[in-house]
């Protein structure tokens, strides 16, 4: 872990309406749009009151109620995707719900616990990036870009419904599991996959959200690894595709 400030200010507040990505033709709630800094928004179990998202089954829900990603990788996406430069110019092309500076997931905990207003927040688990990242952002390889850097941001679950703005600060104020950053969490899911006490651990870590620990537990029980290029690519499964690894 490295040293943080326990708070920080935002830089931005997005929510967002539905729109068709193409050429799938699925409805997501991606494009998201600032809200006005002095403006007092509802925070509620599943997020920010006026926020939506197109496929509920992958998205949203108690468990991935705000979406934060940090500003600092945006000068990163630049360099990787020159092309791509005004993509990536400002937030937020990733989707994310909160902007800002000073953490990243090398910084953050799995159940660090927040306050932002009067709601207060708890870090469920990190994102796993899928297809609509790239389509809506003209390139096809970033969601394998983003998993691979490990630059995916992370989400909160709500425990305490309130109101915020923008112009509040986060201020963490308490750290259960000091020894589960997120960036141990991406070490398990994707470079190291079946360290099978790693495994252990994250299958029985509390404050990490449910369908995380269940995969945890499939890998542990199946020995081996899910297949991720559904989610990657926007592919249909093949029931006959040997798994990642």
């Amino acid at each position: 872990m490295t040293a943080s400030p326990s708070s920080i200010s935002l830089r931005g507040v997005y929510v967002g309406s539905l729109v068709t990505l193409s050429p799938s033709q699925c409805s997501s709630g991606i494009d998201k749009r600032p809200v006005a800094p002095d403006t007092p928004l509802e925070i509620t179990r599943v997020g920010i009151a006026g926020d939506v998202q197109g496929d509920r089954k992958h998205h949203g829900g108690p468990e991935k109620a705000i979406h934060h990603y940090p500003y600092e990788h945006y000068a990163w996406w630049r360099e990787r995707f020159p092309s791509r430069a005004g993509r990536f110019a400002h937030a937020p092309a990733f989707g994310e719900n909160l902007s800002s500076e000073g953490w990243t997931e090398r910084d953050l905990c799995i159940g660090d616990q927040l306050v932002w207003g009067t709601a207060r927040l708890e870090v469920s688990q990190g994102r796993q990036p899928c297809w609509r990242i790239g389509v809506w952002n003209d390139e096809p390889l970033l969601p394998r870009e983003v998993q691979r850097s490990g630059r995916s941001g992370w989400y909160y679950r709500v425990s305490v419904p309130g109101l915020a703005r923008r112009e509040d600060p986060l201020q963490r104020i308490h750290r259960p599991h000091p020894d589960w950053p997120l960036t141990r969490i991406q070490h398990l899911l994707y470079e190291d996959p079946l360290d099978l006490d790693g495994l252990a651990g994250m299958a029985a870590l509390p404050a990490l959200a449910p369908g995380w620990r269940e995969l945890a537990a499939r890998r542990l029980a199946d020995r081996r690894v899910e297949d991720w290029e559904g989610r990657l690519t926007g592919a249909r499964p093949d029931p006959g595709a040997r798994p990642s690894r």
